[in-house]
């Protein structure tokens, strides 16, 4: 009689047990790597004002403005510009200050892709381009910043693959009480 009261008790609080484990599991606790992925998305803050390729800064690389114009800035460079300020800066600022696995799931897919464009974006500077043109090489914030997203890459992928102890401590509980439904269940059915 009394494992079926628990059974009871166990069923009667079920729904609020998952709902409470599908909120832990859509969080996260990047712990220290917090400040690391802070201190990136501050890195391509400042490289939006340091040089991207001659005297055309970051800034103007998204705004194609005329400096940008003037410096022969190509399509890897703008894409990759506009993957930094989207992805790089916007989505990790919002996973850091919501805590949403979502989110930072969207910045680490944006910054991956974002990576592979910083490095075409600096080999594209370096090679000749229409009538053998050579402009600038790139700059010290195409560089930097390339570097930057690639570190945002990896601590995002650190962040959004590592489990708390939370999320650990809430799948254990979850399995002791199904094995603990299940054996309840195996008993009434057998008599014991």
């Amino acid at each position: 009689m009394k494992s079926a009261e628990n059974s009871q008790d166990f069923e009667q609080f079920r729904d609020d047990l998952e709902a409470v484990e599908r909120k832990i599991a859509g969080e996260i606790d990047p712990g220290v790597r917090a400040m690391v992925v802070a201190g990136a998305v501050f890195v391509l803050l400042l490289s939006m004002v340091l040089p991207h390729a001659g005297h055309a800064r970051g800034f103007d690389v998204i705004m194609y403005d005329a400096a940008a114009k003037a410096e022969h800035i190509g399509l890897p460079s703008r894409v990759f510009e506009w993957f930094v300020l989207v992805f790089g800066i916007g989505f990790s600022l919002l996973a850091l200050m919501t805590r949403r696995w979502a989110l930072a799931w969207i910045a680490v897919a944006g910054s991956a892709v974002g990576s592979v464009f910083g490095v075409f974006s600096i080999w594209h500077r370096n090679t000749p381009g229409l009538n053998n043109y050579h402009g600038a090489g790139p700059g010290f914030g195409l560089i930097l910043s390339a570097v930057a997203i690639v570190v945002l890459t990896f601590h995002w992928v650190r962040v959004v693959w590592g489990r708390t102890s939370v999320h650990l401590a809430a799948e254990e509980q979850r399995r002791l009480a199904a094995a603990a439904a299940e054996e309840a269940s195996r008993r009434r059915l057998f008599g014991e």
